[in-house]
Parts: structure tokens; sequence; C-alpha cells
């Protein structure tokens, strides 16, 4: 149990500075409470300690304890929650779940009820997903009117204009993912519904991929289109035309990715309950209608040690703290205020969680292992399974503790395996609180060691150099004002003949490693996560649409649960820019 492991005093002194000033203004722009005049009124120890008093008040004992717990694990950037719980934690009505799907049935009063959902889910914070599978096609047949149809990406618009207006938190856009499965008749118009690089830009947007097309696929076969009102056959086209327009339109601008359905319902531990259809914003978690997800990821640069002269990973105190995160995230689910009784009924019944990962390369660097190696992929999948293990087995003593999920008893875990939690992992991008936690994202390679970051804060931008790249240069006595001008200019020293090989290979980033140990890291870290991984395939400009045909069929024959990619510059504005910092042009 984890009163025998803890008392463990973390040693944080929120004296020692350090949150980075990108972290600084982060929080001062989006999570820092304010006063009836608009004003800061907290400063970030006092965010850490309100979050920790409040997810700490579902304790019926030692709460005083567990808050000083749950403090100092975040305090120390050891453990951050997804950004609801850190706005709203503590805050009246305060709304702490990231993660929401919506239902959409095929009539405009549901369709209109889940907009005004939709809207409130955003403004407290909170990301919504959709399938627009059961809206009827466009042109098709409207009995109450004699008229016809306006077609579900009509309607995507306009939840899409919607969520323009509707900032989350009062600090942000909200963000959507729109799925459309691939039998849909409207699926080639879905397919190209971003093509323009204005439309639906509040929606993620991916297909829904089943073993039976991607069967005819691979045999060239016809694919049927089925009405979703009717349930007949609309009309017939080639399923490779249907993947071509796919592939290109992901070549030209990223979306959409795809989500692979059967691989999703698979292990599904709560599978009597439903059909999994649709994803949050990122993929990372699939949900049943109206459920929802809290998230939290553990940071791995802060549990690597020392001995002597090599850096290792500190397996015990990675455990506690799966411990201390596991228990935060299923106070979170008790104490959390549900925006609809529907979202609360089936959240508390399932009480799904999703712990996962932030740091993942700066660890590896730290361990001088490369990003594109079969040693880097082998200890994903072996810190996986820790994390995994160990968070399953922290769910089971919370359920002794506290009892079982209410579903329970339906699900694949029983009657030998008690679990407080359906679901106990996930890998979320960690956007933001990568940031606040001065770490590299999820389990993403450094995308350059030097980059803009634009477009998080309104108009600010945000410039960094990769800190464990910087103290590994200088302690090999490789930092010098040659390197620091090429890195400023390139983010790369793969150019430098200076510099030994076995560093430049440590020192790839995401557009020079080959995309097949993108792939093969998102499998393994697939491997051991109950929910899903949200990962970028970052792509070279030069990328084929061939290659993009390859990367889409690879990560289907993976297993993965789903697969995004991003050529760069395929957007005329992308988030993280790796340009020279004297030349703002480019950005």
């Amino acid at each position: 149990m984890i009163e025998q492991i803890l008392p463990v005093k973390i040693g944080f002194n929120n004296k020692n500075k350090m949150l980075t000033d990108n972290a600084l203004q982060i929080l001062k722009a989006r999570y820092l409470h304010r006063d009836a005049n608009g004003e800061v009124s907290e400063s970030p120890d006092q965010l850490f300690k309100r979050v920790a008093k409040y997810i700490a008040s579902a304790e019926e004992v030692n709460r005083n304890i567990w808050e000083t717990r749950f403090y100092e694990l975040m305090a120390s950037l050891q453990f951050l929650p997804n950004s609801p719980t850190l706005m709203n934690a503590g805050l009246p009505n305060g709304q702490l779940s990231a993660c929401f799907v919506l239902p959409i049935e095929d009539s405009l009063d549901e369709i209109f009820t889940t907009l005004k959902n939709a809207a409130l889910i955003h403004q407290s914070g909170g990301g919504t997903g959709f399938d627009f599978s059961k809206l009827r096609p466009k042109d098709d047949q409207v009995s109450s009117s004699g008229g016809k149809s306006s077609g579900p990406i009509a309607f995507m618009k306009l939840y899409d204009a919607a969520t323009e207006y509707v900032k989350q938190g009062g600090k942000r856009r909200g963000a959507n993912m729109g799925i459309f499965h691939v039998d849909h008749p409207d699926i080639l118009e879905f397919i190209i519904a971003k093509t323009n690089g204005n439309t639906l830009q509040n929606f993620n947007i991916s297909v829904g991929i089943t073993r039976d097309f991607m069967h005819a696929l691979e045999k060239q076969e016809d694919w049927k289109l089925i009405n979703p009102r009717t349930g007949k056959v609309q009309k017939i086209v080639k399923a490779a035309y249907i993947w071509n327009s796919i592939v290109k339109e992901a070549w030209k601008t990223g979306d959409p990715g795809l989500v692979f359905l059967d691989s999703i319902n698979k292990n599904n531990p709560i599978s009597k309950q439903g059909y999994l259809q649709c994803t949050n914003p990122c993929g990372e978690v699939p949900l049943l209608d109206f459920e929802s997800c809290n998230l939290g990821s553990l940071n791995l640069t802060r549990v690597l040690i020392k001995e002597g002269a090599k850096t290792k990973i500190d397996w015990p105190k990675l455990e506690t703290n799966i411990q201390i995160a596991m228990r935060f995230l299923d106070n979170v689910i008790t104490v959390n205020h549900y925006l609809l009784p529907q979202i609360k009924k089936i959240s508390t019944t399932n009480r799904k969680v999703g712990l996962g990962v932030m740091g993942w390369a700066e660890l590896l660097l730290s361990l001088g292992i490369p990003y594109a190696s079969e040693e880097a992929v082998n200890l994903g999948e072996q810190l996986m399974e820790f994390i995994k293990t160990k968070s399953h087995e922290s769910s089971r003593d919370l359920a002794q503790e506290r009892s079982v999920f209410p579903s329970w008893k339906e699900s694949s875990y029983a009657p030998h395996k008690p679990m407080r939690n359906a679901t106990c992992n996930s890998i979320a991008p960690t956007g933001t609180i990568s940031v606040i936690a001065d770490t590299s994202y999820s389990i993403e390679p450094l995308y350059a060691l030097a980059y803009r970051r634009v477009g998080v804060l309104q108009d600010k931008t945000q410039t960094e150099i990769n800190s464990v790249f910087l103290e590994k240069m200088k302690r090999l006595g490789l930092w010098n004002e040659k390197v620091k001008a090429e890195v400023l200019q390139s983010g790369s020293i793969q150019h430098m003949p200076s510099i030994p090989k076995e560093i430049k290979k440590l020192f790839e980033t995401s557009l020079e490693i080959p995309w097949e140990y993108h792939l093969l890291h998102q499998r393994a870290f697939q491997k051991y996560t109950d929910n899903a991984v949200s990962k970028t395939i970052n792509l070279p400009e030069k990328t084929t649409v061939k290659e993009i045909s390859e990367i889409y069929k690879k990560a289907w024959e993976y297993g993965l649960k789903g697969i995004t990619i991003y050529r760069n510059k395929s957007r005329t504005r992308q988030v993280l820019q790796k340009c020279n910092f004297n030349n703002t042009a480019e950005c």
C-alpha cells in the first residue's frame, strides 16, 4: 500500500526559481486566478496549493497529508494534471476534465442541443469530440419539411464558428475532434473539408477506418457508402480512391488523420456499454457518448538520478509518483463539477483516468540514447509497461480502499481483478503543461534544438534553446560561438563537421528522425497504454504522398489506435517553427 512507501519528502523549495520565464508567462496568461478587476491574484505556488487542497478534499482520512503530497508532486514539476484542473480546481463550480465526447444525432433539435453543451464545455476549459457519421448526407431527404439536408459538413462549420467565439476557461479557443466513418456518403467531401486552410480551424479531423475497409483496399475492391438514415447503399467507389484522397490531403494540410476503430474496440474493458466511435480532440482518449476523462502526465526528467558519472532512471521514485498521481486523478473524478447530468453519470460509473508522460526525449538525451535507435524503442516499451503495471496496482489498491468503479461487474476485469478505474493510462500531447514543467512534449522527439513557439499566447512568441542539449554540449566542451550561431540559425547540428557523429546522432531532431522510428515509439508506448497515444509524425517538407500512404498503412499493421502526420510547412501557420532567431520574417 502507498502508506508504506511514503512518507517521502520530495523536498521542493518554491524559492529556487524552477519555473522558467516561458512557464511564468503561460501561467500568468492562462492559469493564475484573477480578481474581479481581472488582475492576477495568486502566485504559481499558491496555484499549486489551491489545486492540492481542493483535490485532497476527497480524502476522508489523512487529508492534510495527501494535500501536502499532491502539492509537492506538482510544485516540484514531477507531475502536472490537465489544464482545466490547474485552471479551475478550488474555484466555484470548477470543471476539471480535459476530454469529452458528445453525441450528434440526426435531428435539428439534437444537433443544436449538442452545440449548446459543447459551448459550455469549451467555456470551462474542456475539449470535445464528435462523430458526425449519424447525420444524413448532403441533399438527402428531410421528411418534416420536404426539403433537402444541408449535410454533416455544414453543421461542422456551424460548430467551428461557435467554437471560435467561446473561449476555453475564458483563456483560449475551444478544441474539437470531428470523426467521419469511412462508409459515409459524404466521406470525400469530409476528406477535403480543410483544404483551403481557412475552414474548420478549430477542428482536428480524422477518418474512422475499419478492418473491412483496409481489406478492401488491399484487394483493390469496391467500397460501399451507406446512407445512415436509410441503411442502404447510396454509392459505390473504389476503396483505393478514398485512400488516395486521404493521403493526398494529409500531404497537403496534415488532415485528416486516421482513427482505427477496430483497434480502439479490441481491448475495450467496458465493451458491453457500447462501441467506441470517437475520441477527444487529440485522439488519446476514445470515449463513449457523454463520457469524460481526466489526464495527468509524469515528468520523466524528474526521475533521473546520478550514480557516479552515469545517469539512471530512479524506478522506486517513479513508482511513488505513479501512486500519488493515480490517487490524485481518482480524486478529481470525485470532486469534479459536472456540467451535465449525463456526463456525471457515465464518468462516475466508469471513472476513467489517463496517466501519461512528458519529457521522454529529454530523458533519452540525459541517458545518452538516440531517439532513432532500438535501445530507445525498447526502453520506451519497458518504461510504459512499468507505468501501466504500477498504475493498475494503484487502481487495485484504491478499489480495495474505496470500492471498484460502479460498472466493474460488467467489465473485462471482473471477477478477478478489482479496479477503481476503467482505464488508467493515456499519452496526451502535454502542450502547455510541458512548457510549465520545462521539458519536452509527451513522447515526441525534440522538434529542434532551438525554436520559436508562436500562437500559444495570442500574439506572443516564445523562444527556446533546449537546456539538456546546452548542458551536454558544454560538458563535452563542444559549445562555442560557431555552434551557437548554427543552432540559432537552423535548429540543428547535423551540418557541422566539427561535431562527432555519435553526438549528431544523439541530437537528431524530429524532422531528421526517420518516420519509421516515430511509429516504433508510438507502437512501444501504445502496447502498454489503456487508452491511446497522441503523437504527431513530423515529416520533412520533401516527404511524398507515397510515403504518407506507407506511414498510414504501417500504423494500421502495427495495431495503433490512430495516426496523425504533419509535413513541415504544409500549413501557412504552425505552432513550432525551426527558424532563424534573427529573421522573424520566416515566422
